[in-house]
């Protein structure tokens, strides 16, 4: 599994002209499952990401995490962090894992930083759907984390 993660003043989700999700300061979680991940690695990158220390303290160095600043996280589906784009201009998608296997992983992930931070904190898109995800960048910030296994 594979997060790209994105400290935000804000973030949200919309679906047909709808608003599925918002957040305030936070993390923004675009979440890639690749073929052969499993539970371990859903559990590993939950707790990575709601620890990961890319939030300022008050010397302004990078201490903190979103469990000790209280926000919140919006994670959003995105098989296209596999891409292939080795050989020729179109990218290949054969190392993302297929629906039927990345939708329980990507709910196992999200349930398991809901049971690290709490249910109100954690806000998700719609698995497979087309949304527009707006985003407010704080730093910029922006890391890649993924599953040690």
């Amino acid at each position: 599994m594979k997060a790209i993660i994105q400290r935000v003043s804000s973030a949200s989700v919309t679906i047909n002209g709808s608003e599925q999700s918002r957040i305030g300061k936070g993390l923004l979680i675009l979440l890639g499952v690749k073929t052969g991940d499993g539970s371990p690695e859903a559990l590993y990158l939950a707790e990575k990401c709601a620890s990961l220390r890319i939030f300022e303290d008050a010397e302004e160095k990078m201490n903190l995490s979103v469990k000790d600043t209280g926000g919140s996280i919006l994670v959003v589906s995105q098989f296209t962090i596999y891409a292939d784009t080795r050989k020729g201009n179109r990218p290949s998608f054969v190392d993302a894992a297929p629906p039927q296997s990345a939708e329980p992983l990507y709910e196992e992930f999200v349930m398991a930083l809901r049971k690290i931070l709490g249910e109100e904190r954690v806000c998700t898109g719609v698995f497979r759907a087309m949304m527009d995800v707006a985003l407010v960048n704080d730093g910029p910030v922006t890391v890649i984390v993924e599953s040690k296994y």
